[in-house]
């Protein structure tokens, strides 16, 4: 055989060589991969079984555990994390979710580390306090912070001016500025009215005795607006981190905006659609123009903004000045927070509430205009009958 007759034999040998070899990694590769992901598999399913089962089941000592009324269920499972009686808190809340578990009530429990995730789960279902309270009041959604002082004056021995000292103090909200990254130095702009304003979480609070300080009556309100806040932060949340049109808002500007919502809207919808509008207004560049604010600005509650309120040379006011006012304007509630983060996607730019409730939205001030026309007169005339009745 020349050698010229050899080489074809050469390339086919090389060819079928080269075939074999490629089968070889492909066949090594897919072997990886199978392995890789059985691998990821019984890993996850060794970790779920894990964070289900008990931390140890000889260990039936008795730990005692009190959840405070308002907590979350992330807050719930961070004091169970640190008690030691589960794995993981985040764990906790998606699990308590894909199982619909709910209604987890406030008290105090005697749990152990020999129960699972279930038994826990079930157990926090009734609650039962050793002790009878104090005192108890509620703050509810949309008040000031000097409202909130007369509030937990009239439930508490303290007397208004106290109570408004302490939430006034300056060194007292830079104390809470280190124990609570929820305050920032934004706070302290010389523009904020009050540092503390938007960050008294509204809710119900219960005290275990008479002698409660004022100091931790206010923080207990500040650690609930944290813990609230960062649940809602970690359910809006991606792997790059918050999106949507929340995401280039800091936290003093999610409550200021969400304070707005709370004084312009009265259900989840509307405080939805209304975001939308707001969210809308700052992307065109446009004023806010809401109301609340103004009366805000002013110091006091109006029924109706005149002219004159809105020429109020204060910066506040969202008639005369762009973007956000310098912070809150009252204290928002959860669902208000959510709809900063969850705006309702529309080409709207207006709204208007009418005296019964009803918000009606507009695309163009033309629109709106003929609405403000059409229901004006509703405020006029409610202003007057609620005047005779307080006669």
């Amino acid at each position: 055989m020349t050698e010229e007759s050899k080489e074809p034999v050469d390339e086919v040998s090389r060819q079928v060589e080269t075939a074999r070899k490629v089968r070889k990694i492909v066949v090594i590769a897919l072997i990886s991969i199978v392995l890789l992901v059985a691998v990821v598999i019984l890993s996850g399913y060794v970790y779920l079984q894990s964070a289900v089962s008990a931390m140890d089941e000889e260990d039936e000592s008795t730990v005692e555990v009190e959840i405070p009324i308002g907590s979350s269920t992330m807050g719930i499972g961070q004091i169970l994390e640190e008690e030691g009686l589960i794995t993981n808190a985040t764990f906790f809340r998606y699990y308590a979710r894909y199982q619909n578990y709910s209604g987890f009530q406030a008290g105090n429990y005697e749990l152990n580390r020999a129960m699972d995730l279930e038994e826990i789960m079930t157990s926090l279902q009734d609650g039962v306090y050793m002790e009878e309270y104090a005192f108890t009041f509620v703050i509810p959604e949309g008040l000031q912070l000097e409202q909130i002082g007369e509030r937990i004056a009239a439930e508490t021995d303290y007397d208004e001016e106290e109570v408004l000292d302490v939430l006034m103090d300056e060194d007292f909200s830079e104390q809470l500025m280190e124990e609570y990254p929820l305050l920032t130095e934004e706070v302290q702009d010389d523009d904020v009215r009050y540092a503390l304003e938007g960050y008294l979480f509204p809710a119900s609070y219960d005290f275990l005795s008479e002698d409660t300080p004022v100091e931790e009556i206010i923080e207990a309100m500040v650690a609930r607006m944290a813990q609230i806040y960062e649940t809602i932060v970690q359910d809006y949340s991606e792997e790059e981190g918050i999106e949507g049109p929340a995401a280039e808002l800091s936290v003093h500007e999610v409550l200021t905006l969400a304070s707005i919502i709370e004084r312009e809207a009265a259900t989840a919808e509307d405080r939805r659609l209304i975001s939308g509008v707001l969210h809308n207004r700052l992307e065109e560049g446009m004023r806010l123009e809401v109301d609340p604010t103004v009366a805000y600005a002013i110091g006091e509650h109006r029924y109706m903004t005149s002219y004159d309120d809105l020429e109020t040379d204060n910066p506040y006011n969202t008639y005369r000045f762009s973007g956000l006012p310098p912070g809150p304007i009252a204290s928002p509630g959860e669902d208000s927070i959510r709809a900063v983060f969850e705006p309702t996607d529309s080409e709207y730019l207006f709204f208007y509430a009418r005296f019964g409730g009803e918000v009606i939205y507009s695309e163009t001030y033309e629109e709106h205009n003929e609405v403000h026309q059409q229901y004006r007169d509703e405020w006029i005339e409610g202003q007057a009958d609620d005047e005779e009745d307080d006669e």
